[in-house]
């Protein structure tokens, strides 16, 4: 089976690879060990820059069923700060019907898929996915945060910022209408709470902790407001979880090798970055693919990653230490114009360099003082 580009892993990222790939022309195939719908316990939250990025992959997420949100909301016991996306639209939309959206699309444009199988050998020209050998010209690895493909081209990651186990993360939908169109994001002792719309009639709560032992319900007891707004709604979902962390391949180009998505940046879920991250590097890698010179995609990805990187850093100092987020929500909540500048680069409406970057990613003076 000959093919021009092997993606391995048929997750958000691998798919928007192979659509990208396609787009240009090019014969893709996706290997994955898992069936659709595949799912994957996150905040599933799609910012506009991810938005954006999937309407020129030619996925229109209006068209899903799902709820749009207009900015975010941070509140502990003490303050509270909400912010408004100066433009664009966001989307709550369910993991698994993004993967479905995204499965058409890529089918549409030709992709041929072995769901099912895995990769159990490969060298720089050839990979065997159970029975089947294939010849390719460009290898992608869409594998996932403990990507064995990055781990065989010697690329595996050389940081990461909360330990070598990372975070977990937790995810519950329940049956009641959004009280909000603001993503809510609940911060708490060594937790934290994010709640995003997904439906006229439905929500999505996500847990993100350092906690192993620690469930949804169990965490909807530190946070009384929003186990109120909760009380009676019947769950729509099973609890699902995953591993969650920051971590940063030495490289994101190997020869004829890409990575993308975890496999090449892990963002801590709480950012609610990592499909935006996903969505714009495919886009770049497309155009490299096609050029034939994946150096462009290794110098777009560094770009597009930094800005979500350095927020997550800031998002992990706040979640680690209470005095820090005490101080950083009450300024937040002090100088909503400062807040509002913080989402705005978050979401990709405004560049970094324009802003305060000490006060916005080690928050200086202006937390102390707060």
């Amino acid at each position: 089976m000959q093919t021009d580009v092997l993606v391995v892993g048929g997750g958000p990222a691998g798919l928007a690879a192979a659509i990208a790939a396609a787009e240009k022309g090019l014969q893709v195939a996706v290997v994955d060990p898992h069936k659709p719908p595949i799912d994957k316990a996150c905040g599933e939250g799609l910012l506009p820059e991810a938005v954006t990025a999937l309407r020129t992959l030619g996925v229109e997420v209006d068209c899903a069923p799902g709820f749009r949100f207009v900015g975010i909301q941070f509140a502990d016991a003490e303050s509270s700060a909400a912010a408004r996306f100066p433009q664009g639209r966001a989307y709550g939309v369910r993991r698994t019907a993004l993967h479905q959206m995204l499965v058409e699309r890529a089918s549409a444009l030709g992709v041929a898929f072995l769901w099912g199988k895995q990769i159990t050998s490969h060298d720089s020209l050839h990979a065997r996915a159970g029975g089947d050998k294939f010849s390719f010209r460009w290898l992608v690895a869409a594998d996932g945060l403990h990507s064995p493909i990055r781990r065989k081209a010697g690329l595996n990651s050389v940081w990461r910022n909360v330990g070598p186990q990372g975070r977990f993360a937790f995810r519950r939908h329940y049956a009641v209408a959004p009280w909000s169109d603001l993503v809510e994001v609940y911060w708490g002792e060594d937790c934290q709470a994010i709640v995003t719309p997904t439906g006229r009639q439905e929500v999505c709560v996500a847990v993100f902790t350092s906690d192993r032992r620690l469930r949804v319900d169990s965490a909807l007891t530190r946070f009384p407001e929003l186990a109120k707004r909760l009380a009676g709604a019947p769950p729509s979902s099973a609890e699902a979880g995953s591993r969650t962390m920051l971590a940063q391949a030495r490289a994101v180009v190997h020869g004829n090798i890409a990575l993308i998505g975890d496999a090449a940046c892990s963002i801590d879920g709480v950012a609610g970055q990592g499909l935006n991250l996903a969505f714009q590097s495919a886009i770049y890698l497309g155009e490299a693919l096609a050029r034939e010179d994946l150096r462009g995609y290794a110098t777009a990805h560094y770009k597009i990653t930094r800005t979500a990187t350095r927020m997550t850093r800031l998002l992990l100092l706040m979640a680690g230490s209470n005095w820090v987020r005490r101080k950083a929500l009450r300024m937040f909540a002090s100088d909503p114009d400062f807040f509002s500048k913080m989402i705005s680069i978050h979401a990709g409406a405004a560049q970094p360099d324009a802003f305060r970057l000490a006060e916005l990613f080690d928050l200086g003076w202006e937390v102390l003082r707060a």
